[in-house]
């Protein structure tokens, strides 16, 4: 989708695969972790709520960026209603300039000059902060995008964190029926998903050995 590949490049993410990204099978996630998944994304591993009902569409992942979608069951990267995206960029953080209000001004900027007339956006009140990790969170909408074989509007709930090392974003993008003029943010419905979006978010280290289900985590949160 166009927005996302937007987002993905100012994230500096590359997608060729690599074979370390290792995440918790699609089948387990709905089955034993119905409500999380964990990731290893470089240097920390990621928790995240997947909504039942969705499936793993999308992973790609390089030596500096990660990235995995996911669509409603019977959907695909190129024909969905409803996508959730998790992205990571190694050692973004590490740079003291790049902060997540930055980091959401350049997604921002994408958006803005994908559909300069029918732009829309909201900010959060922050600055915020994820299992204490500063964040910020925005919703970014375009009336009207070119999706594959239809024109879309499209409206992306969008968290950035600021890890130890690395960037991450959680997404959560809607489309609907395209608008030549910015669409209205339902910001009651989108303030509920973000809720929903961050409750179960954690950052957690990295255990040497440690494999799926990555129990040092999965207690770290109980």
């Amino acid at each position: 989708m166009s927005h996302k590949l937007k987002i993905c490049a100012a994230l500096s993410i590359v997608l060729p695969i690599a074979a370390w990204a290792q995440s918790i099978p699609w089948d387990n996630i709905n089955t034993q972790y119905p409500v999380s998944s964990i990731t290893p994304i470089f240097s920390q591993l990621l928790i995240t709520s997947i909504p039942r009902g969705f499936q793993m569409a999308f992973a790609n992942a390089s030596d500096t960026g990660y990235i995995h979608e996911l669509v409603p069951t019977g959907e695909n990267v190129n024909q969905w209603t409803q996508m959730l995206t998790v992205t990571g960029t190694k050692n973004a953080a590490l740079n003291p300039e790049q902060t997540p209000q930055k980091m959401a001004g350049l997604l921002g900027a994408g958006f803005h000059n994908s559909c300069p007339n029918s732009f829309n956006a909201y900010a959060f009140p922050s600055p915020h902060q994820i299992n204490g990790y500063d964040s910020i969170s925005v919703i970014l909408s375009c009336g009207s995008t070119q999706a594959p074989q239809r024109e879309t509007s499209e409206t992306a709930l969008i968290t950035i964190i600021k890890g130890q090392k690395d960037y991450y974003t959680v997404q959560w993008a809607e489309r609907g029926a395209p608008s030549s003029t910015p669409i209205n943010i339902d910001l009651p419905k989108w303030s509920s998903r973000l809720a929903q979006q961050i409750k179960p978010i954690k950052l957690c280290a990295v255990v040497a050995g440690e494999k799926a289900p990555y129990p040092s985590c999965l207690n770290s949160t109980k």
